[in-house]
């Protein structure tokens, strides 16, 4: 068998001056988002190895942008080295292992985070500590809403994070909707105006952000979000609608106008759809576009190549769907009010970002909900839910290996099916019971490509017929057919997904403190790092 060539390596050093002479890379950590975020270089990107087909042409739409690959310890024949491969022949033409992986970069004196969504919680603590950003004990809240207080309280996160859990009488607002949403929920100047989210960043940001546009409301976070409220041993709301109210043309100006003077402030460029057409032929610069609405505006109509991106998320996860640090991002809506702000954000944490201006109404003329480009996957014979369950009357005829989310599985998977890492699949086929027959089930996601994936790579490791199941486990779900819950069967570790200590609402007291603890101490390590670039209006 023939060795493949050495790849190349980038170094600590190397590495270091692309980010503070903010010239482009991509610092890739493919380990699963569990081990990226027990320790990780402050720029790293989290792009598991098991998703890079799936994940790369979105996120790293330059194909000789530069990349540095991490993992553990950069050894040969590791998830870095199969991973670099992979981009290599998914076209990308600049591609190279970080040197040492996670342990080099330590042993380099690199500085480490943990967690998810790093930079942007960094960048949050820093903008507390600049500006001082008003904020109230949970206790105080609570006082306010069981004396009636004339008081609003907003939920800067997801809807769906705001119906697992939310304070008292609190309305979904997500982050980017703050300035254009509030003025009409609190018309009153003199209402109090509480912006909360899980832990602290969303409800910094989002106060921040109210505070900038000139809001006359008084404006507070909840310190500490739910974290906090559940630490002070007071009873959150589950399974609340509350969603913003439509706003009227003239909010909607007078939102425009206020957020238009902060993203100025802030250095936000302007630019055309002229200026757009001549950065996406533009050789050696990599440009993302990002549509800041809620997702159903951006389904009803949206610029064609814009990515849907919520605005509030984007600020909170920017590494997540632009892992390549130094590249421009271009944001648009149709207000003038949800990409200014955002894009205020954005700017103070050092990206290049322009807002698109002076676009015409009919040019948000695509329909749908965002698709990722997809390399070409590979044909794999596909069944359906009724032919597996055919087959699974008669356990002898069919093995299914689900290759979903781990938490996904643990809430509903086809009875006997084994969870597997596609990243450790070799390994957990040792695990697996032998079977004439292999149904491989996803999420049904991609055009059901990560089973479609996963099944390429086992074919080979067994001797049975190996096919996937149209649709995943969605379609099971749909055709009526019964589900198992829990970790009944896995043949790999379920560390694709990190817990975080503040979803949920089961979390034990100390992970919820400690998580509060770590974030209170990130200004001092974006001081030790010093690779960060950020400012703070």
């Amino acid at each position: 068998m023939s060795i493949p060539p050495a790849l190349p390596v980038r170094t600590y050093a190397e590495v270091r001056a692309a980010l503070l002479e903010k010239r482009e890379i991509a610092l890739l950590d493919v380990r699963e988002e569990d081990p990226h975020a027990q320790a990780h270089p402050l720029f790293a990107a989290n792009l598991p190895l098991a998703r890079i087909e799936l994940d790369a042409y979105a996120k790293l739409p330059r194909r000789d942008v530069a990349i540095a690959v991490l993992d553990d310890d950069g050894a040969p024949g590791g998830l870095a080295d199969t991973a670099a491969r992979r981009l290599i022949a998914l076209g990308y033409t600049d591609v190279a292992l970080f040197a040492g992986g996670l342990a080099g970069w330590i042993a380099a004196g690199g500085e480490v985070f943990r967690d998810v969504n790093v930079p942007s919680k960094a960048f949050g603590e820093l903008v507390e500590a600049k500006r001082h950003t008003p904020s109230l004990a949970a206790e105080e809240v609570q006082a306010l809403i069981d004396t009636g207080a004339d008081v609003v309280i907003v939920d800067a996160r997801r809807f769906d994070e705001y119906q697992t859990m939310s304070i008292p009488t609190a309305t979904s607002v997500p982050g980017a909707e703050l300035v254009l949403r509030v003025p009409t929920l609190a018309p009153r100047p003199e209402t109090r105006v509480i912006v909360n989210c899980a832990g602290r960043t969303r409800s910094i940001i989002g106060t921040q952000s109210l505070v900038n546009a000139g809001i006359p409301n008084p404006v507070a976070a909840l310190r500490n979000g739910t974290i906090g409220w559940t630490l002070a041993g007071q009873a959150l709301d589950k399974g609340q609608g509350r969603r913003f109210p439509p706003v009227s043309d003239a909010a909607r100006d007078e939102a425009a106008a206020r957020a238009r003077r902060v993203a100025d402030r802030a250095g936000v460029a302007r630019a055309t759809l002229a200026d757009l057409e001549r950065w996406r032929g533009e050789a050696g610069r990599t440009t993302y576009l990002f549509d800041v609405r809620t997702p159903e505006e951006y389904a009803a109509g949206h610029l064609p190549g814009f990515r849907s991106t919520p605005g509030g998320q984007l600020v909170q996860e920017t590494e997540m769907v632009a892992p390549v640090r130094g590249a421009r991002l271009v944001l648009v809506d149709d207000d003038g009010a949800r990409a200014n702000m955002s894009a205020s954000w954005l700017a103070q944490m050092g990206w290049e970002v322009a807002v698109l201006d002076d676009v015409p109404a009919d040019a948000f003329g695509a329909r749908g909900p965002w698709q990722a480009p997809l390399p070409a996957l590979p044909e794999i014979a596909a069944v359906t839910p009724a032919t597996l369950a055919d087959w699974l009357a008669t356990p002898a005829k069919a093995l299914v290996v689900d290759v979903s989310p781990g938490i996904a599985y643990r809430r509903a998977h086809i009875p006997g099916a084994w969870f597997v890492l596609r990243s450790a699949l070799a390994a957990a086929v040792a695990t697996l019971p032998s079977a004439s027959r292999y149904v491989v089930a996803g999420d049904g996601s991609q055009d059901d490509g990560l089973a479609r994936l996963a099944a390429a790579e086992l074919a080979p490791l067994v001797s049975g017929e190996v096919v996937v199941l149209q649709g995943g486990t969605p379609a099971w779900i749909t055709a009526d057919q019964p589900t198992a819950t829990g970790e009944e069967h896995l043949a790999s570790p379920p560390i694709d997904r990190y817990r975080r200590p503040y979803e949920g609402t089961d979390n034990p007291r100390e992970a919820m403190q400690g998580y509060l603890d770590w974030e209170f101490g990130l200004v001092a390590q974006l001081e030790r790092d010093g690779t960060h670039g950020f400012f703070v209006i």
